[in-house]
């Protein structure tokens, strides 16, 4: 029996513009200010729901248009640098794109808990935390946190690489200190909010049980008996302990790793990588919810003929519409809405006929 999270719809689709969009067509600035002061937070999201709901509403889009939601961190867009920097990276803010993470190559296998929770953007994001929970009575949405190796790059650098190598015994357990470093924040923020990945990929929020979603889009590096090695260990004791697990890879071949993801005693989702063979997936995991990712670069120049038939076909392949989402991460400034109508349309229609055939 499938064990993914029960959903209320089937084909669930969702889509997410990169902060060029929103900036260029909505004027919104992504600097410091975006991400922790309280009130721009809440102003800024409601904001983008608007736009949403403006353009898509009859899509089931923007539905919080009206409210005004004390979101802890940026669920309209994909940014993960938070956990970066509180393991000492420098960040570096842009108007119109997400932070960018300055690699601090360390040249230490060292990663110090205490100080990450004492560092400046985790005191700066805990208090504007409590600023909002004094002004509303709650706290919503959550934090991109990133992956275990996507920080692990971040922090010491392509070194890793090597370290894998060379230092087999000592990256184990710096990996684990970062996944120790994850989880405490992780679940202090879904005691706080009650959502973990909502700002990893907005699909999860739709399940009845939002889910721990691991970020592995630097594993498309490594080989398979690294992950295997290195790696899949914590996903496996992840999966036991965050229920439900999923992991969000969004590199071209998650299908390298099918034979591994089976090993994990509960992969209740998978974000599917845009070249991502499904067929493989769906037969290694088909209790698995798969999410397709649809391109976000070439999607802006193909006709509308091309998007519907790119979309059926992945459904197809995906095995269950039951077990399957569609999304559109990260479009540009210049993608229309006709493109994103195209998109909803299209799983709109699908789920249609699955559910009234002819």
């Amino acid at each position: 029996m499938p064990h993914s999270p029960v959903f209320d719809q089937i084909l669930p689709v969702e889509i997410v513009y990169h902060p060029s969009w929103w900036n260029k067509h909505t004027g919104i600035i992504f600097d410091e200010d975006f991400f922790f002061h309280p009130l721009k937070r809440v102003e800024s999201e409601q904001h983008m729901e608007k736009e949403l709901y403006e353009r898509f509403g009859n899509y089931g889009l923007g539905t919080n248009h009206n409210t005004a939601r004390p979101e802890i961190g940026a669920v309209h867009n994909a940014a993960g640098f938070m956990l970066s920097e509180m393991l000492g990276c420098e960040v570096r803010y842009r108007e119109d794109s997400a932070p960018a993470v300055v690699p601090l190559y360390d040249d230490r296998l060292i990663i110090d808990p205490d100080r990450a929770f004492k560092s400046p953007v985790f005191q700066k994001f805990r208090n504007m935390c409590e600023d909002l929970k004094k002004s509303h009575g709650f706290l919503t949405g959550d934090v991109n946190w990133g992956g275990v190796l996507n920080l692990a790059l971040d922090v010491r650098g392509n070194d890793v690489f090597m370290d894998l190598m060379l230092q087999p015994d000592s990256i184990k357990s710096y990996f684990n200190d970062i996944a120790s470093v994850i989880e405490t924040f992780v679940e202090g923020m879904q005691k706080e909010t009650g959502t973990s990945s909502i700002s990893v990929n907005r699909q999860v929020g739709r399940f009845k049980k939002p889910i721990f979603l691991h970020s592995e889009c630097t594993h498309t590096m490594i080989a398979e008996d690294q992950y295997d090695e290195f790696l899949l260990p914590i996903d496996i004791a992840w999966s036991k302990r965050q229920q439900p697990f999923g992991i969000h890879y969004c590199g071209p071949d998650p299908h390298r790793f099918a034979s591994s993801f089976k090993k994990v005693p509960r992969l209740d989702f998978l974000d599917v990588g845009w070249g991502g063979d499904l067929r493989i997936l769906r037969e290694a995991l088909p209790d698995t919810f798969l999410n397709i990712r649809l391109d976000p670069v070439s999607i802006a120049h193909k006709t509308t003929e091309e998007i519907q038939h790119t979309i059926r076909t992945l459904v197809n392949d995906a095995g269950n519409p039951y077990l399957t989402g569609v999304c559109c991460i990260n479009m540009d400034h210049q993608v229309g809405d006709e493109v994103v109508e195209t998109i909803l349309k299209t799983v709109q229609e699908i789920r249609t006929e699955i559910l009234n055939p002819a």
